[in-house]
C-alpha cells in the first residue's frame, strides 16, 4: 500500500494527500496520474486502479484543495470559501461508482469522474453530518492531516501514531531527559 488513510473518511484522507502542507519539505502524495488511480483503489472507492491522465490529476488536485479549504474553515469556525463550496457541490452531483454482485462477491468499478464525485459527496457528508464536532487537525506542527476523532473521550491528538504520534512523543521524552540532565 502506497498511501496512508488515517483520517477515518475518504474526504479527509484525500485532503491529506499533500503532506506537511506548511513546512519546508512539502510531500505530494498524488504526484502522478498513476498515484491518483492507485489512491482510489487503496481507499476502496474502486477495486482496480483507475486509468488517469494528467488532466484528471490536475482536476483532482483542484478538488483536493477545495476540500482542504472547506474543512479548514469548518474547524476554524469560519465561513466557507464560495468557490470551493461550488466546486465540491458541482462535483458531488456526478455519477456514483458502480457496485456489481458477482459469483465471487461484490465488485466496485469507477471512472475518474465517479471517483471524484464519491470523494465530493463524502465531503458533503463529513461537513454536514454528526461527526463535525469530532473533526480535528493533527497536533504535529509539521502535519496538516485532518481526521475524525472517534477515540474514547475524543482525546486523540495525532492523525496516527506512525509517524506523528511517535515523533512527538519521542521528542517530548528527549526534552524531558535533557531537562533532568541540566
Amino acid at each position: 500500500m502506497g498511501h496512508a488513510f488515517p483520517a477515518g473518511t475518504p474526504a479527509l484522507d484525500f485532503a491529506g494527500t499533500l503532506r506537511v502542507r506548511y513546512g519546508p519539505k512539502t510531500r505530494e502524495m498524488l504526484d502522478s496520474p498513476e498515484s491518483l488511480g492507485l489512491w482510489f483503489s487503496e481507499c476502496g472507492i474502486t477495486e482496480s486502479g483507475i486509468d488517469c491522465q494528467e488532466a484528471d490529476l490536475a482536476e483532482a488536485l483542484v478538488l483536493r484543495e477545495a476540500i482542504y479549504r472547506l474543512v479548514r474553515a469548518r474547524i476554524d469556525g469560519e465561513s466557507y470559501d464560495e468557490e470551493a463550496l461550488a466546486l465540491v457541490n458541482e462535483t458531488a452531483r456526478g455519477p456514483a461508482p458502480v457496485l456489481r454482485l458477482t459469483a465471487t462477491g461484490r465488485r466496485i468499478e469507477a471512472t475518474i469522474q465517479q471517483a471524484l464525485a464519491y470523494v465530493a459527496r463524502d465531503t458533503v457528508t463529513v461537513l454536514s453530518g454528526p461527526d463535525v464536532p469530532l473533526l480535528k487537525e493533527c497536533a504535529n506542527p509539521e502535519c496538516t492531516q485532518f481526521y475524525v476523532d472517534r477515540s474514547r473521550g475524543a482525546r486523540r491528538e495525532w492523525c496516527g501514531m506512525d509517524p506523528c504520534g511517535n515523533k512527538i512523543k519521542a521528542a517530548a521524552y528527549r526534552a524531558r531527559k535533557r531537562a533532568v540532565a541540566s
